[in-house]
């Protein structure tokens, strides 16, 4: 059973009506969050317990700051490439998010959160060669990776040309590409790949891609981490879609 470490990051679990098998507090710790986590589980019907400090020490990650908070989870749900197709869209067009073989879990929650921000619809993510969700993928999210549905898939080239067939212009990050990002119409079906952190996207990925766009740097680094890149492609699409 997995845990989910942090007040914002556990309350977002309780609102979002994700499965919850039981939360554990500090009990020194006092904070208006953790008054709404208690009332929020009363109302889900999840058993909280306060347990000594030296007793929740033991169930805390050295990595990870719970700020007096722990929850224990089942498994997300898992989605297939199909089950996102089907998915009403939040907006008139779905917007479906790809990542290919992203590897840091740092980078990988701060995309998730920023992603749920943004109103995707979907998430796809390689099994292979990609992080781990994990605890340090939850927190990051912060609370985001609760309200998100993710499809992993083993071939994301059978994934993408089932997005193609199913009406979806497949736009995909390159740095060397020589149209810029804002310079694509993406009042369609969209599906937006990104890339691994040092790598790009793959080869056979960029083949499938109808677009590949790039973000114009004019200081003296020319790349972005993943996670900015990110945000600059989704807001650029929610911005165009809210004009239109």
């Amino acid at each position: 059973m997995k845990k989910i470490y942090g007040r914002k990051p556990v309350l977002e679990a309780l609102n979002s009506g994700r499965e919850l098998d039981k939360i554990i507090l500090n009990f020194t710790a006092h904070n208006p969050a953790i008054e709404k986590i208690i009332v929020a589980a009363k109302k889900r019907g999840v058993k909280v317990t306060k347990l000594s400090p030296k007793k929740f020490a033991q169930y805390e990650n050295r990595k990870q700051n719970s700020q007096g908070v722990i929850a224990f989870v089942s498994d997300l749900k898992s989605y297939s490439v199909e089950d996102l197709i089907l998915e009403k869209p939040r907006g008139k067009f779905p917007l479906i998010l790809v990542l290919d073989t992203i590897q840091d879990t740092h980078n990988l929650g701060a995309i998730f959160r920023t992603a749920e921000a943004a109103g995707v619809d979907g998430i796809i993510v390689t099994e292979n060669k990609s992080a781990p969700i994990n605890e340090t993928v939850e927190k990051t999210s912060a609370g985001a990776l609760s309200y998100l549905k993710i499809a992993k898939v083993q071939n994301l080239a059978n994934a993408l040309r089932t997005l193609k067939e199913n009406g979806f212009w497949v736009i995909g990050t390159a740095l060397g590409a020589e149209k810029k990002y804002d310079e694509i119409d993406y009042t369609a079906p969209i599906a937006l790949v990104m890339g691994n952190e040092e790598k790009g996207i793959r080869k056979l990925t960029a083949q499938l891609c109808d677009e590949l766009v790039s973000i114009p740097m004019v200081g003296e680094i020319q790349s972005l981490n993943v996670s900015v890149a990110t945000g600059i492609l989704l807001y650029e699409i929610l911005r165009q879609r809210k004009e239109r």
